[in-house]
């Protein structure tokens, strides 16, 4: 459809808008700029005003991993797309997310040798070819029909590590068999701790070297988007509800409680002791999900955790308005090198990842970009995306001159807030 005049000029004086500087000194509402624009076209296109182009129809058309949201928006049912999108209260800490990552300038260093390039890190005595995490996310099946699997497969064909949710729309024995070895599995807090145990065993069983556990849900939290995205009268499109009675959450099976107990519930309250407790139960590697200050990381290690997610749920935990790119220099001084850190959160660049390296992350955690690359195109979506950031990582480090993840230190930063790094 041709648009009228009215609504060229509205795009064209929104372009303009961005494009000034006065934009940094206005705050608009959540959503009110892309809503403006057209909800069919990608975030970062509303808010750019450059990159502004047509919906990609094949993943070679892809320039960087924000390309895959507008066409997995478009294919994924509304009410699947609100549960994706969704942060806490207004969405507002989708944006310091990214605006953290910002505060943080590349000092850039020229004639390096990196000839002999190394972008791998090890987590646990394992090797990864790269320091790029899959994170966990929930109910894959409701953005693409391979979910879980096309995900693993993705994962198996580039060589990255795959973190499962406990929350998985696909067996995790079946995961694992498409990963071709086992997964680290997340786990929810459930209010009956024998239900909980029951869920580590399991994955226990199943090969998962390492459990992941989020704590930072369990205060509850307040999804506005999500609970706006769903239908007025409580009813699932057909299509919807179609995909929620085939698909199960696989890993309640054998539970007593199937729907309720989960993180933010109120029923329970876990505290470090919870972490000692669970740390004694298993075999496998315990990490926390959601640490961000020095005092939690301090009290994760002295609990016996072997690693820590610096992590804010991607925005949809606590509304803190801080990103998690800012919290690391704190936690990683908290840790001192003694256990792994991944962060997670905001990441949608390798300038990003490289950022967070050079702040002390072991590895770098993403969860929406991949899902967008799932959602657009299955699994050559998700093996996209994984190559866009890998090209990505690759290209700024040789620009800073860091020929391996050892080299990537605070000395590659510039702090705009004034703090200057240790060279």
């Amino acid at each position: 459809m041709v648009p009228s005049d009215a609504s060229e000029s509205r795009r064209r004086f929104l372009k303009l808008l961005a494009a000034s500087p006065l934009l940094s000194y206005a705050t608009l509402p959540s959503g009110v700029m892309a809503a403006l624009l057209g909800s069919s076209r990608s975030s970062h296109a509303a808010v750019g005003g450059v990159q502004d182009a047509a919906l990609i129809s094949s993943v070679q058309d892809a320039l960087n991993v924000m390309d895959f949201e507008a066409v997995a928006r478009k294919n994924i049912l509304p009410e699947h797309w609100a549960y994706l999108a969704t942060a806490v209260d207004d969405d507002s800490i989708l944006r310091a997310n990214r605006d953290g990552f910002t505060r943080y300038q590349l000092r850039m260093r020229m004639l390096a040798d990196v000839s002999k390039f190394d972008m791998s890190v090890q987590l646990f005595g394992t090797k990864w070819s790269s320091p790029i995490v899959m994170c966990p996310v929930a109910s894959l099946k409701g953005f693409h029909t391979e979910g879980e699997k096309g995900a693993a497969r993705a994962a198996r064909s580039k060589g990255h590590l795959q973190v499962l949710s406990t929350q998985t729309s696909t067996a995790l024995e079946d995961v694992n068999t498409a990963r071709g070895e086992p997964v680290w599995f997340q786990l929810y807090n459930r209010d009956s701790w024998g239900e909980t145990l029951k869920m580590v065993k399991r994955a226990e069983a199943a090969g998962c070297p390492a459990l992941v556990w989020t704590v930072d849900l369990l205060g509850g939290r307040n999804t506005e988007t999500f609970r706006r995205g769903q239908p007025r009268d409580g009813v699932k499109a057909p299509l919807c509800k179609n995909c929620h009675d085939g698909m199960t959450r696989p890993m309640f099976a054998g539970l007593t409680d199937q729907a309720g107990g989960q993180e933010g519930s109120g029923r329970t309250v876990v505290t470090w002791d919870g972490v000692k407790r669970l740390k004694d139960a298993t075999s496998m590697k315990l990490l926390l999900k959601g640490i961000v200050t020095r005092e939690d990381a301090e009290l994760a290690i002295a609990s016996g955790v072997d690693g820590i997610f610096v992590s804010n749920h991607g925005g949809r935990a606590g509304a803190s308005g801080r990103s998690t790119i800012e919290s690391l220099p704190e936690v990683a001084a908290g840790v001192s090198g003694r256990i792994p850190i991944i962060l997670d959160s905001g990441v949608r660049r390798g300038t990003d990842i490289f950022k967070a390296l050079a702040l002390g992350a072991t590895a770098v955690g993403v969860g929406r970009p991949y899902v967008w690359g799932l959602g657009a195109f299955g699994q050559e979506g998700v093996e996209t995306v994984l190559d866009i950031l890998r090209r990505e990582l690759q290209m700024v480090m040789r620009q800073a001159g860091a020929a391996s993840v050892a080299k990537i230190t605070p000395a590659s930063l510039v702090d705009r807030a004034g703090w200057m790094p240790a060279r």
